[in-house]
């Protein structure tokens, strides 16, 4: 997948303003350092999140991109744990199931290979 199949595949499905949270928090797990996905996955939502983060979510707001946005410019430790604590936030305001349909979803439709075992890839 590239970033240009990635926004093709968010023109064909496109997010929810809670599965655009979801998004949000998996970025968030990635840059926090706590995301358990393989490598070439967590390209592949970094490049979900590019391609939506000027859509709307529902209860995360344009505070949690500026943090994204300086914590990819400047990934030092104590960037590591503003984006902790903010992620920390956003999975308490995004309910477990939310987030489990929307990682089933993306793999279903196949943006993520639905054949890993999701356990491991735990976002």
């Amino acid at each position: 997948m590239t970033p240009a199949g990635v926004a093709d595949w968010v023109a064909a499905h496109p997010l929810a303003p809670a599965e655009v949270d979801c998004t949000v928090a998996v970025m968030l797990k990635i840059l926090d350092g706590k995301c358990k996905m393989r490598p070439t996955e967590k390209r592949v939502m970094e490049w979900l999140y590019d391609s939506v983060r000027d859509c709307p979510g529902e209860r995360l707001d344009a505070d949690t991109h500026a943090l994204i946005d300086e914590a990819r410019r400047q990934p030092d430790e104590s960037m590591r744990l503003c984006v902790y604590e903010r992620r920390v936030l956003a999975e308490t305001v995004i309910s477990r199931p939310v987030m489990k349909a929307f990682k089933a979803m993306i793999r279903q439709k196949g943006l993520l290979d639905p054949g890993h075992d999701q356990e491991e890839a735990e976002a």
